[in-house]
């Protein structure tokens, strides 16, 4: 491993992939990039709450929810690397998660990818589809998935 992604949620479960990240990547002097990817309807949902506050003359850009998005992977990746002899690189995107996550991968060259995986009934995957698992099957390289807590 050179360079790793992790991709980061809300959970708690999420910063503890962070933090076995971190910990991994600084055990054989890897690079980390840390990600979180604001999905379209997290944005229009974010948006239409900004346009309903009256006389909220800034709008809800693109580049606001890329630059939260890096925000909020900075903000879990200092917390949860605290103690942590790493180093990491934050990035933000916009969009279909599964995408996102993959092209994000290819730009920084990353060779291993850590993701929080969902416990889901098969049937629960075949209607709902599942992130972790779409990313395992279109990567080419290792993917290391946390299941299990919240």
């Amino acid at each position: 491993m050179e360079r790793a992604l992790a991709v980061v949620e809300g959970s708690e479960r999420a910063k503890r992939l962070v933090r076995e990240a971190g910990e991994l990547a600084a055990g054989v002097d890897a690079d980390l990039v840390l990600l979180h990817v604001t999905t379209e309807e997290e944005f229009a949902g974010e948006s239409d709450a900004l346009a309903s506050i009256p006389d909220f003359d800034t709008g809800y850009s693109v580049e606001n929810a890329r630059d939260g998005a890096r925000q909020f992977a900075a903000d879990v990746g200092s917390d949860a690397l605290a103690d942590v002899d790493v180093e990491f690189e934050a990035v933000g995107r916009l969009g279909d998660p599964v995408e996102r996550v993959l092209d994000a991968a290819q730009d920084h060259d990353c060779d291993h990818l850590f993701i929080a995986g969902r416990r889901r009934s098969p049937a629960g995957k075949a209607l709902f589809g599942d992130v972790a698992q779409r990313v395992i099957l279109d990567f080419e390289e290792p993917v290391t998935v946390m299941t299990g807590g919240r």
